[in-house]
């Protein structure tokens, strides 16, 4: 608030009750949760969120460049810290596998921040009726 909307709103001084307080506080809450949830996203590809993401765009990149490969050829394949060679098709099926997986993470971190931007949106609409100018919800 600029010191005049202060200076506005320090003469008429709202109490906080403890509701309010409650209610400011799952806000908060909230909030954290929402730039957790944001953070996950960007790890996966996420093209409402960001700009594509990294796990599903390196997946995409692999699967182009294994269109070019011959279908005899060994394939270097990462399983957690190990690469282990398989062949070509087997690779094209574990990388949509992998794939689908990271989509269907997608989609359930999709709903949950949704989730929590709707209840952050209806604390808002209740603590700014409650408190007006007075109160800065703005994340």
């Amino acid at each position: 608030l600029s010191k005049e909307d202060e200076a506005a709103t320090g003469s008429d001084e709202i109490e906080v009750r403890r509701e309010d307080q409650d209610k400011i506080n799952k806000f908060s809450r909230l909030h954290q949760r929402e730039i957790v949830l944001e953070e996950e996203l960007k790890l996966k590809h996420v093209p409402l969120i960001l700009p594509p993401q990294k796990e599903k765009e390196d997946l995409d990149d692999i699967s182009s460049e294994l269109e070019l490969a011959d279908e005899d050829d060994k394939i270097p394949y990462k399983i957690g810290d190990s690469f282990i060679s398989l062949p070509l098709p087997e690779v094209q099926e574990l990388l949509s596998t992998n794939t689908t997986k990271i989509e269907e993470e997608v989609s359930v971190l999709e709903g949950k921040l949704a989730t929590v931007r709707e209840d952050m949106s209806e604390l808002k609409v209740e603590l700014y009726a409650r408190f007006g100018r007075s109160i800065n919800l703005e994340t």
